[in-house]
């Protein structure tokens, strides 16, 4: 296993690799970070203690499992039914939530229980105003029972320090009934082993239909007793007397494969019983992650926006395999590696600027990351869509998965095999399944055959541009060729009478009546979108939208009306995701998040600069409700982080990322090659616009920038300037 993905260092080791105490102090990044932000709205982000990319995601599940308690934490309630150890980042369906543990005083009622039954389940009101959070630490009192919640985790194991009062009767419960909002247990088990143990699992459908965790639990002192407790031993409780005021520390270790995994995992990443120790590592750990990246601003907001959003962009894909290297591959069967699995790849919203910038501050998981789908490849005979721990959920649409993998072989990312890589993105690319034989045999999905066939359609083609550059890259002409064309089977449904891309038949005939403004959740032509946002979603062949408008000059107008016009939304049931909204366009969701630098596109950059300096400013806030959409997975927070620098990844699998508007006076990133510094000169809330650009001293006279010319390491200097 590689040093970097040892993510529990002792005290020792980590001042040895800091260095003597004679050097300076490395910055506290993680006091930067504001862990509240997308707490509230429709954020959905998790809230709790992680180590970056790690299995374990512990922190607070609260009582409601509807759809802004996502990640089971929501700014707006304060109730808590436990701390569970897996959690989701920003998305839009709920699940996991496994083995969820909750430290009580007296008897209580084995179910949820709910505010107007206060007496009922497990439930406490967690005291928010005592709260104390940062990356790597969370904790909070519990009112209900009088005592004091701390947690912290290493990669694979959470570790609690609960603060009793005085009580013959304290207890620590496990539930494994409580999941996420679909997540059902379907088989549980838990026992003693010994009297400072438990072992167990939970085997759950939901989101992901046969999900399975192993733990085992250890206890920092013996326990009076355990005991089954509620339908199907759902619940354990674990007795315990205590003095006032007395600390009862707790260990958890997961596994996807089995119980012995979750005792190899607790053994090698946590020995011992030094709680302060292990946050105190944990937040090193993240310190040394979030220091990738070093940002020069007086503007104390958008420090703190830029290296939240950068560990929101940390948390997951999660890892998936144990100590030993075995994991659940995607066909339910354990298989064993030397590198890191991970899961949850959301990758219909990851493909656009999370997994880029994966491959730019994290090359070596970024490979890992990619393996790891090519694996779930040979498992399941395609790319992964959306994967939660082992299953394919087939959530949202197209072939998002071919994109990073065609990204890496386009990138020549080092520890992918190419020619792995590329096998399955063509293998891919032919299925059948979701719409694919439709397209196949029509040259498009027809709207009266399939659901969101529009979105499904476009995302196809994004997907086909990635592998015409991959098939470029691979010296595949034909290939080349062959996706070139496909990627263009979007222009079907551009309609020359109303300027949108808009539902067609199999016999050709357009759908009506025809709306550009409506939208519907989940029955429509368009997937969290409408006419207006979807005709933008052809970033592999802006060509075709300027021939379709009937210039760049057409084509920069009809962009402006985007913006332009009313944010009204209309038909029945309109999706909850078109949120962030400029005019038409919705930063809220990901289809849109290209937009803007299509202007840069067509030429005209500082059109691009008004908007991404009104997106900086107005939806990403330091409040609770401080983003303007779903989190999902750190798409929305790798948006920042890349737009913030002054670049963007437009198109698919391009290798190349287009200028924007940078905002801080200098940026100094790790890389492969050393340092990558982006600066500029004159830069002002007025002087946002791009002059000049400058690499390693030399004029640059493009608008974008190479992923290998950041990876050499080197200068860019913008030379900024007010509009002319």
């Amino acid at each position: 296993m590689r040093l970097s993905h040892l993510l529990f260092l002792s005290p020792l080791l980590l001042a040895s690799c800091a260095g003597t105490s004679d050097e300076a102090q490395p910055e506290n990044y993680v006091g930067y970070v504001d862990t509240a932000i997308g707490t509230g709205g429709h954020g959905h982000v998790f809230m709790g203690a992680n180590v970056p990319f790690g299995m374990v995601q512990l922190g607070p599940t609260s009582i409601p499992q509807t759809w802004d308690w996502c990640s089971g934490y929501h700014d707006s309630d304060s109730t808590v039914i436990g701390f569970s150890h897996t959690h989701l980042e920003g998305t839009g369906i709920g699940d996991l939530f496994d083995v969820t543990v909750m430290p009580v005083v007296g008897e209580v009622t084995y179910a949820r229980g709910t505010e107007d039954d206060p007496q009922s389940g497990l439930w406490s009101y967690g005291e928010r105003s005592k709260q104390v959070s940062r990356p790597g630490y969370y904790s909070v009192p519990l009112a209900r029972y009088g005592v004091l919640a701390e947690l912290t985790a290493t990669n694979r194991v959470g570790m609690h320090r609960y603060t009793f009062p005085k009580s013959d009767s304290a207890a620590i419960v496990f539930d494994l009934e409580n999941g996420g909002c679909w997540d059902k247990a379907t088989a549980t088990y838990m026992e003693a082993d010994g009297d400072n143990r438990i072992v167990g699992y939970r085997n759950s459908t939901g989101w992901a239909k046969d999900q399975k965790v192993f733990f085992v639990a250890e206890f920092s002192k013996p326990f009076k007793s355990f005991e089954p407790k509620g339908d199907h031993g759902m619940y354990g409780r674990v007795n315990f007397s205590t003095d006032s005021a007395e600390q009862v520390m707790l260990k958890v270790a997961l596994s996807p494969v089995s119980i012995d995994g979750a005792k190899a995992n607790l053994a090698a990443e946590l020995p011992g019983w030094d709680f302060d120790a292990v946050a105190n590592t944990a937040s090193d750990v993240w310190n040394s992650e979030l220091g990738k990246v070093r940002i020069k601003t007086s503007d104390a907001d958008a420090r703190k926006k830029f290296y939240t959003a950068l560990y929101h962009t940390m948390i997951v894909p999660a890892t998936f395999s144990d100590v030993t290297g075995e994991y659940r591959g995607a066909d339910g069967e354990v298989y064993k590696s030397d590198a890191t699995q991970y899961t949850i790849f959301s990758l219909w919203d990851t493909y656009r600027a999370q997994m880029p910038l994966m491959s730019i501050l994290q090359p070596v998981r970024n490979a890992e990351m990619v393996n790891t789908m090519l694996d779930i490849f040979d498992r399941q005979g395609r790319l992964p869509v959306w994967h939660l721990w082992g299953n394919e959920t087939d959530c949202m649409v197209g072939n998002p998965g071919i994109i990073p993998v065609a990204d890496a072989i386009v990138k020549g990312i080092e520890g992918v095999d190419r020619d792995r890589a590329y096998k399955a993105i063509l293998a891919t690319a032919a299925d059948t399944a979701r719409g694919g034989g439709l397209r196949q045999h029509y040259g498009f999905i027809p709207a009266n055959l399939f659901n969101e066939a529009i979105a499904y359609d476009m995302e196809y083609a994004v997907a086909d541009g990635a592998v015409a550059n991959a098939a470029k890259t691979m010296g595949d002409q034909a290939n080349a060729a062959k996706f070139t064309e496909r990627s263009r089977s979007y222009r079907n449904y551009l309609d020359k009478a109303t300027g949108f891309v808009r539902g067609r038949m199999a016999d050709g005939s357009w759908r009506t009546p025809f709306d550009p403004n409506a939208t519907t959740h989940r029955e429509d032509d368009y997937c969290e979108g409408n006419a207006w946002q979807y005709t933008w979603l052809a970033p592999q062949d802006l060509e075709g939208l300027v021939d379709f408008f009937g210039s760049k000059e057409a084509t920069v107008s009809r962009l402006d009306s985007l913006f332009a016009t009313s944010s009204e939304l209309t038909g029945d049931n309109a999706s909850p995701d078109i949120t962030g909204l400029i005019g038409q366009y919705a930063h809220g969701n990901e289809p849109g998040h290209h937009t803007i630098y299509l202007y840069t596109m067509l030429g005209a950059p500082d059109k691009a600069a008004d908007r991404i300096r009104q997106v900086l400013d107005e939806f990403y806030t330091v409040i609770p409700d401080g983003l303007a959409g779903n989190e999902d997975a750190g798409q929305m927070s790798a948006w920042y982080i890349l737009s913030s620098l002054g670049f963007y990844p437009v198109e698919p699998a391009g290798a190349r990322y287009w200028f924007g508007s940078p905002i801080f006076d200098e940026a100094e990133i790790n890389v492969p090659g050393g340092k990558f510094v982006v600066k500029t000169v004159n830069n002002s809330p007025d002087n946002k616009y791009i002059r000049g650009v400058k690499l390693n001293g030399k004029d640059h006279d493009k608008m974008y920038i190479m992923h290998d010319d950041i990876m050499r390491g080197g200068e860019l200097v913008f030379e900024m300037g007010p509009a002319k």
